[in-house]
């Protein structure tokens, strides 16, 4: 995995017209159900954020990108949780963990609303939380929000993490 995201952020680094919209691919595909138990981006994420401050990326774009991709998951894993309820636990490659969506059922349960924003933090528990909330039939709106808002804040967190790693490896080579 650290060789596909080295290679994404280099692709970036080359192509920063490309920055936007692979960072909206990879903030959908780290959101969506069962996709991000197969692919996870985050890495990716924090690399093309350590390019943001080096390379004169625009940040509003890629965060912008990187929020709606994410909020796009879950919005549809929100969906595909609401539309199939218990059968989705039957489904590849959830069927392959099936301890993972207890887990988030348990999580929506117990924080409710908050558990969207929690959750968009947790590794597995990003995309189970929306499916589970979906599964159970959290209020739309109050979803939606929640959803947006932790979206935002999420993708800010993960390219602002690589562009501060980024700044305090150029500041540990100026001293060496």
């Amino acid at each position: 995995m650290e060789q596909y995201a080295h290679a994404l952020a280099e692709f970036v680094r080359v192509h920063q017209a490309w920055a936007a919209p692979i960072v909206f691919v990879l903030a959908f595909g780290e959101s969506l159900a069962f996709i991000s138990l197969l692919v996870p981006a985050w890495g990716a994420l924090v690399g093309i954020g350590a390019l943001i401050g080096a390379s004169g990326i625009s940040f509003y774009p890629v965060w912008i990108a990187g929020g709606l991709g994410a909020a796009l998951g879950d919005w549809v894993s929100y969906w595909f949780g609401f539309r199939y309820k218990e059968r989705v636990a039957q489904m590849w490659p959830l069927s392959r963990y099936p301890d993972l969506l207890p887990k988030g059922e348990g999580f929506v349960r117990k924080w409710g609303v908050p558990s969207i924003f929690i959750g968009r933090f947790f590794g597995p528990l990003r995309a189970s939380v929306p499916l589970a909330a979906g599964i159970f039939e959290m209020p739309y709106w109050s979803f939606q929000v929640a959803n947006f808002v932790s979206a935002l804040v999420w993708s800010a967190a993960l390219l602002l993490f690589g562009d501060v790693i980024a700044k305090l490896m150029e500041w540990i080579w100026r001293l060496v």
